[in-house]
């Protein structure tokens, strides 16, 4: 597999390898050593969701605060999606920033992001699916939640069609209001939760 670091600092993009046959293919979707090489973390798993969603359907941008953070590995199991990580830590190198992905279901294609880190998508099909790999069990009132639609961030959702958003979405403050309101977390308060590799 591929492992390569997004535009957003601490983001990574999981690309598998297929191996066909007569029967059809098979391929590793990621393997914990190879990501805590090349990320420098490690990711235990104590989670794991799933959200299903029409399309034009757009969730996000969620976050966690910090403590107690939620490193995320987000695949696309049906259907397809726009894939945005971005960059809510306050102070850090590439604050602000976006990088997008097209996760198809089949691709195998996954994104892992570290604490700190927002992520929202944009359904490209009916019946979407997207499974999460969390390192940490979700906490009432620690979701962070950022305006997908903020100007100043400027992710190209590109679709002419008026999305389908949950309330709590829309009323989203954009990432300016979010700062103000001292509900981010630092970029040292992020660094600081990750986790080391173990040594082989």
């Amino acid at each position: 597999m591929a492992i390569e670091e997004m535009k957003v600092k601490d983001a990574f993009r999981i690309t598998p390898s297929h191996i066909p046959d007569n029967r059809g293919h098979f391929f590793e979707a990621w393997r914990l050593s190879e990501l805590s090489a090349v990320s420098g973390q490690t990711f235990a798993v104590r989670q794991v969701n799933y959200s299903v969603s029409r399309r034009n359907t757009l969730r996000g941008i969620h976050g966690t605060t910090l403590p107690p953070g939620q490193a995320k590995l987000v695949t696309c199991v049906r259907g397809a999606a726009l894939d945005v990580v971005v960059d809510l830590r306050v102070g850090s190198p590439t604050f602000g920033l976006y990088d997008t992905t097209l996760q198809e279901a089949g691709s195998g294609i996954g994104v892992y992001l570290a604490d700190g880190l927002g992520h929202a998508f944009l359904a490209l099909s009916d019946d979407t699916c997207m499974n999460y790999l969390c390192s940490e069990e979700y906490v009432h009132g620690t979701m962070v939640d950022i305006q997908a639609l903020d100007p100043a961030i400027g992710i190209p959702w590109d679709t002419s069609e008026p999305f389908i958003r949950s309330a709590k979405d829309a009323a989203a403050p954009t990432l300016a209001e979010a700062v103000a309101r001292g509900l981010l977390p630092t970029y040292a308060q992020a660094r600081a939760s990750y986790r080391t590799p173990v040594p082989a």
